[in-house]
């Protein structure tokens, strides 16, 4: 609960950088229907809070191939699996913040 709070924390600086970034951009472009704008920079900004830039970056491949999350989640790579960690964090992070 102390980090879903430190999380909201920074978000609340955050809000309002001029900056759209990776995961905003990949989340505008997605074909989901439900990607707001206004949910796409949320998105980002957990993400900001919760994942490094490289992170990011291969976190925003998924939007365009969901099945590449599906390749990460079951690869035997040590970085893969460390990621996946934090991907999932960010996930639930983003489903509380941004819902």
């Amino acid at each position: 609960m102390k980090k879903l709070f430190g999380i909201a924390a920074v978000l609340m600086l955050t809000t309002g950088a001029a900056h759209a970034g990776t995961i905003e951009r990949a989340c505008e472009k997605s074909e989901r229907g439900s990607a707001s704008p206004r949910l796409c920079d949320c998105i980002q900004q957990v993400a900001d809070a919760t994942l490094s830039r490289k992170d990011q970056k291969l976190a925003a491949t998924f939007f365009k191939d969901p099945h590449k999350a599906q390749e990460v989640r079951q690869s035997d790579n040590r970085r893969h699996e460390v990621f996946w960690k934090k991907y999932k964090k960010f996930g639930s992070a983003a489903q509380s913040y941004c819902s």
